[in-house]
């Protein structure tokens, strides 16, 4: 229950209601990799991420993915199907050792007969995503890879609360991850990444990148757009 009431299409309900989704939610453990659902299967339920993060992701015919969302403990996955009787638009696969419960698609629907206020919290979230959606189509239209590689980075040095200078950060584990989040390919990231080095915007030691001068990098995004 305390899992579900972190949830923001559960937050108003009562006890008794938070109760009836406990009681059916199934609990799935899932390991680094592993794929919960994929895209075009029909879908069964919806899914409650209590830890852990999953990549949400589409899948081109030749392999090539774009991540659309990373979701995290207290995320609900999967609601609009849920809704319009489709099939899952897009794949879910867990990024690290993730643990999600499963809430049928007839128990969801039987919540939001007797309390209809869930229905508005997921138009919300719905409402949401699909701005955010919006926004990685404008940028995979109108931005280049190169700014969509410098965009990630400064996103990564922000989240690391630093001060402007000498920023240290992990990059995703693999050149294959970051691409699927930039929406290009490996080979692309890996030839930016050197660039970018070569210009002096950055340091490479692995996975770990030092930025020397935040404002400078900043400077550069600006300039490319």
């Amino acid at each position: 229950m305390e899992t579900l009431r972190r949830v923001a299409i559960f937050a108003d309900l009562s006890p008794t209601e938070l109760q009836f989704l406990a009681e059916r939610a199934v609990p799935r453990n899932y390991s680094p990799g592993e794929i919960i659902f994929g895209e075009g299967e029909p879908c069964t339920g919806l899914f409650v991420v209590e830890s852990g993060h999953v990549r949400i992701f589409k899948s081109s015919p030749s392999g090539r993915e774009q991540v659309l969302a990373v979701e995290g403990p207290g995320s609900s996955i999967a609601e609009l199907p849920v809704f319009d009787g489709g099939n899952y638009p897009a794949s879910t696969s867990a990024m690290d050792e993730a643990r999600v419960y499963f809430i049928s698609k007839q128990d969801f629907h039987s919540l939001c007969l007797v309390h209809p206020k869930v229905s508005l919290k997921v138009l919300k979230v719905v409402g949401a995503r699909l701005r955010r959606l919006v926004g990685i189509i404008e940028e995979l239209s109108f931005t280049t890879v190169r700014s969509r590689l410098i965009s990630v980075l400064l996103r990564l040095a922000r989240e690391a609360k630093t001060g402007p200078r000498d920023v240290q950060i992990e990059l995703p584990s693999s050149n294959q991850e970051l691409a699927s989040h930039i929406g290009t390919v490996r080979e692309l990231v890996s030839r930016n990444l050197s660039r970018l080095q070569a210009e002096g915007l950055i340091h490479m030691e692995g996975k770990t990148v030092t930025i020397p001068d935040l404002r400078r990098l900043q400077a550069e995004l600006e300039n490319n757009d």
